[in-house]
C-alpha cells in the first residue's frame, strides 16, 4: 500500500512517504522491545508526566493539529479542533486514573490471603483507521502506556502526517525511544509484525474485512487481541418523541464526521404513527446543510475522506436502488473538485437488498417505517453489526427498557454522546469485541496475576 496525503477538499496529491524496508522494521521492533524494558519498571507517576505532557501538547496547539487533520482527511475544521481537544482529555484521564484502576484487587479465599496483581504485557502492535486520526490513537496510548506496555503502531495510509504528528508529539513530551512507535509498513509487512515474538498483544478499529484478517493472524500466533470494526447502529423514533430534540440529533448523528463514524446513526427505525412528520423534518434539516471547504468554518457538508471511499460509496448506494430501494434525495457525487457526495436518503430497503446489511460510510440515511415498538426492536437487532444505537422517546423509563433489548455494545436513550473518557467504546457481533476508554479499556492488555499467601499442609 501507498502513503500518500491527498487533500479530499481538491484532489491533490500533498506528500507521499515511502515504506520501512525489513532493516528499518527489524531496528523499530528492537527499539520497542528495549524500550519496554524500562519504560515498564516507571512508576505510575513517572509514567503520567509523559502522557499528560503530550495532553498538554494537544490541548496548547489545538489548531496545528486540527488544521493537519482537515487538509489531509477532510473533517470539518470545528470538529477536528474538538477531536484533538477529546483526545487529550484521554490522554490526561489515564495520567490521573490508571493507578487506580489497575491497583491489587484483595481477595477472600477460605485460608490464608489472595490478591490480583496487573503488570504489561510488552509491546503492543496498534493497526488504526483515518476517521479520527488522532483520537483512535488517543483511545490506545493513553490507557497502554499508562498500563506499561509500548506501542508500535501501523496508521491508515491516507494520513502519514497526521500518524507523524502524533509521534513526534509523543517524542516531544519526552517518550523514551520506543515507547511510542510510527510504522510505516505495508499489509505483508504487518503479518511479519504480528508474527513477530517480541508483539504480545494486537489492537485494531477498522473495517470488518480488516478485522477477520488480523485477528486471524493474531490468532494463530495465540496473542491476545482486541478489534473495534464496524457499525450499522439504529436510531429508532418511538411514536411520543420529541422531534424539536430528536431531529437535530439525528442530523448530528448521521452527519458528524461526513458520515465516516463506526458508531454513526445508520438506520433510522420510526414508528408509523410520526415517521410523516420526522421524515419530513430531517429531510428539511439535511437539505440545509451546506457544501465546502472544511477549514471554512460556515462549511457543514464537508468531503469523503478519499477519492475510493467516494466512489465505493455511490456504487453501494446504486446497488440498492437496483434492489429496490427508492432514492428519496441525493444519490450522486457533488459537481465541484474534491471527494464530495450529495446527502442520500433510501427508503422502502427489503431484507433482500444489499443495502439491508451493509454498512453505509457517508452521508447515505437508510429510512425503515415499522409499525410498533416491539417490529423497532426487532429491526434493530437484524444486523450483522452491534456496535451502538440510540432510541428517542419522552418516556425515559420506556427508553431505558428498549435500549436493554437491542443487541449491541452501545446504547443512549435522548442522545448520542459517547465524547467521554470515562465510558467504554466497542460492540458485539460483526463489530468486534473488547473495549476502549473508561475502567475496562486499561485491563484489556494487561496480565491479571493471582497471588495467594498462606500456610498449608503439604499434601501427602
Amino acid at each position: 500500500m501507498t502513503y500518500q496525503s491527498v487533500n479530499p477538499n481538491t484532489g491533490k496529491v500533498l506528500k507521499s512517504f515511502e515504506h520501512l524496508n525489513n532493516a528499518e522494521l527489524e531496528a523499530s521492533l528492537a527499539a520497542a522491545e528495549h524500550g519496554f524494558q524500562s519504560w515498564k519498571k516507571k512508576s505510575y507517576a513517572e509514567r503520567a508526566v509523559i502522557v499528560n505532557k503530550a495532553a498538554a501538547l494537544l490541548h496548547a496547539h489545538v489548531d496545528d493539529f486540527a488544521k493537519l487533520e482537515t487538509i489531509e482527511m477532510g473533517k470539518r475544521i470545528d470538529e477536528a479542533r474538538g477531536e484533538v481537544k477529546f483526545s487529550g482529555d484521554i490522554m490526561a484521564y489515564y495520567a490521573e486514573h490508571a493507578e487506580a484502576f489497575l491497583a491489587p484487587t484483595k481477595l477472600h479465599p477460605k485460608v490464608g490471603e489472595a490478591h490480583m496483581e496487573s503488570s504489561p504485557l510488552g509491546v503492543l502492535f496498534c493497526v488504526e483507521p483515518w476517521n479520527f486520526p488522532y483520537y483512535q490513537l488517543a483511545r490506545v496510548a493513553g490507557p497502554q502506556l499508562m498500563a506499561g506496555n509500548v506501542l508500535v503502531v501501523k496508521h491508515a495510509g491516507c494520513v502519514p502526517q497526521c500518524a507523524m504528528a502524533f509521534e513526534r508529539l509523543m517524542i516531544d513530551a519526552g517518550a523514551p525511544v520506543g515507547v511510542y512507535t510510527n510504522l510505516l509498513i505495508s499489509h505483508d509487512q504487518c503479518d511479519r509484525v504480528i508474527d513477530d515474538p517480541r508483539i504480545k498483544g494486537v489492537a485494531l478499529t477498522g473495517s470488518v474485512s480488516a478485522g477477520r484478517v488480523v485477528a486471524a493472524r493474531a490468532g494463530q500466533n495465540l496473542k491476545k487481541s482486541s478489534m473495534e470494526l464496524g457499525g450499522s447502529d439504529a436510531f429508532i423514533v418511538l411514536e411520543d418523541a420529541n422531534l424539536d430534540q430528536t431531529v437535530p440529533w439525528a442530523v448530528w448523528g448521521r452527519m458528524y464526521n461526513g458520515g465516516q463514524t463506526c458508531c454513526a446513526a445508520k438506520r433510522f427505525i420510526v414508528l408509523d404513527a410520526i415517521a410523516d412528520q420526522f421524515l419530513a423534518k430531517f429531510k428539511a434539516a439535511l437539505e440545509g446543510l451546506t457544501p465546502g471547504d472544511p477549514m471554512d468554518e460556515k462549511t457543514t457538508h464537508g468531503p469523503l475522506s478519499t477519492e475510493e471511499s467516494l466512489v465505493q460509496l455511490l456504487a453501494q448506494v446504486d446497488a440498492a436502488v437496483k434492489g429496490g430501494a427508492k432514492l428519496l434525495m441525493g444519490g450522486k457525487r457533488i459537481d465541484r473538485p474534491g471527494a464530495f457526495m450529495q446527502i442520500t436518503i433510501l427508503t422502502d430497503i427489503a431484507p433482500g437488498n444489499p443495502a439491508f446489511r451493509d454498512e453505509f460510510f457517508g452521508p447515505v440515511v437508510s429510512f425503515y417505517r415499522v409499525k410498533d415498538e416491539a417490529a423497532a426492536i426487532a429491526l434493530a437487532n437484524d444486523s450483522d453489526f452491534g456496535l451502538g444505537g440510540s432510541v428517542w422517546t419522552k418516556d425515559e423509563a420506556r427508553g431505558k427498557r428498549v435500549a436493554s433489548q437491542v443487541d449491541t455494545g452501545m446504547m443512549f436513550v435522548n442522545n448520542i454522546n459517547w465524547l467521554d473518557a470515562e465510558l467504554p467504546f466497542g460492540g458485539i457481533k460483526d463489530s468486534g469485541y473488547g473495549r476502549e476508554l473508561g475502567n475496562m479499556g486499561i485491563q484489556e492488555f494487561v496480565n491479571k496475576k493471582l497471588v495467594r499467601t498462606g500456610h498449608f499442609q503439604a499434601p501427602a
